[in-house]
C-alpha cells in the first residue's frame, strides 16, 4: 500500500495521500487496491473522527493510467482480474468502490484538491464531504475525450451538486473547467491557497464535536439524497433520540457549560 498510498492518523483525524507524483497520482491497478485497502482499514477505527484526502506532487489525481486507456482499445479489461460487471461491494462495482466507499465511511471526508483532477480523479474527490480547490486547479470529466462514460459513481454524485444541464455539458463535451467555474457550479465547497491546511484544520474542528452527532449527522445527510421527507423526518427523530441524553451529549453540553475541552466517549 506504501508505495501508492501514505496514511497518517493523528487525533482521530486521518490524511491519506495519493503517493504516485510522477505519474500524477494516475489510477493504475495498484492505485485502486491500495486507495481501497486504507478505506478498509478506516472502515474498522472506532476512534476516527474525520478523514482528508489529498495528492502528492504536482496533482491531485489525472484520472485513470493512460497505459489502460491504451490496454483498453486492445480488448483488455480496464482492470486485470477485475470483473467489473459484478456487483462486489453492495451497490457497487469494484471501481465504483473506490468512490462510493467514502460516501460510506461513517465520518466526514474532505478532500483537497491542487493541480488537475481528472476523470476518475475528479470523480474520488466527489466521493468526499467536502471539496477544499486551490484556485490554479482544473477539473474535468474527461470520459469523453476517450470515449467512455464516468462510471465511478460520477453521474449519481454530480446530480446533487450542479444542475442538471451543466453536468449534461461537462459530461458531453469533456471540457476541461477551473476551479472558479467549480465553485459556481456547487463541485466545490470553497477555494483557498493551501487546500491541505484548511482540510486538516476544518477535519481537527470536526474531530473535536461529539463522535456520535457527527455520524448521526453523515448517516441523515446520505439517506436524504435517496429518501422521501417522510423516511427523512422519522430518521431525524430516531437519531436525535438516540442521541439524547446519551454520554456524549452529556459531555457536549457540560464542557460547554464550564468552557473547557470536551472529553467523548468512544464512538
Amino acid at each position: 500500500m506504501e508505495n501508492r498510498v501514505r496514511l497518517t492518523i493523528e487525533n482521530g483525524v486521518a490524511h491519506l495521500r495519493l503517493n504516485r507524483p510522477d505519474k500524477m497520482n494516475a489510477l493504475d491497478p495498484a492505485m485502486f487496491d491500495a486507495i481501497i485497502a486504507a478505506g478498509a482499514q478506516l472502515d474498522t477505527r472506532k476512534d476516527l473522527r474525520a478523514v482528508v484526502l489529498s495528492g502528492e506532487g504536482r496533482a491531485f489525481c489525472a484520472g485513470l493510467d493512460l497505459d489502460r486507456l491504451l490496454a483498453t482499445a486492445n480488448g483488455d479489461p480496464l482492470l486485470p482480474s477485475i470483473d467489473l460487471t459484478r456487483r462486489t461491494h453492495g451497490i457497487a462495482n469494484y471501481a465504483q468502490h473506490l468512490v462510493w466507499l467514502w460516501r460510506e465511511l461513517p465520518v466526514p471526508v474532505i478532500a483537497a484538491v491542487h493541480g488537475v483532477a481528472f476523470g476518475g480523479g475528479f470523480q474520488l474527490a466527489l466521493g468526499a464531504d467536502l471539496r477544499y480547490l486551490a484556485p490554479g486547479a482544473r477539473l474535468g470529466v474527461t470520459e469523453a475525450k476517450w470515449g467512455l462514460v464516468p462510471d465511478m459513481c460520477g453521474t449519481q454524485l454530480m446530480r446533487h451538486l450542479a444542475r442538471d444541464d451543466v453536468v449534461r455539458e461537462l459530461t458531453y463535451s469533456g471540457r476541461v473547467f477551473s476551479a472558479e467555474e467549480a465553485l459556481a457550479y456547487g463541485f466545490a465547497t470553497r477555494l483557498t491557497e493551501d487546500p491541505v491546511s484548511a482540510a486538516l484544520a476544518t477535519a481537527q474542528e470536526i474531530a473535536s464535536r461529539s463522535p456520535d452527532a457527527v455520524r448521526a449527522a453523515k448517516r441523515l445527510l446520505n439517506l436524504s439524497a435517496t429518501s422521501n421527507a417522510a423516511t427523512g423526518l422519522a430518521a431525524e427523530t430516531a437519531e436525535q433520540a438516540a442521541l439524547l441524553g446519551a454520554p456524549n451529549h452529556i459531555e457536549a453540553v457540560r464542557s460547554n457549560l464550564e468552557n473547557r475541552a470536551p472529553r467523548w466517549s468512544q464512538a
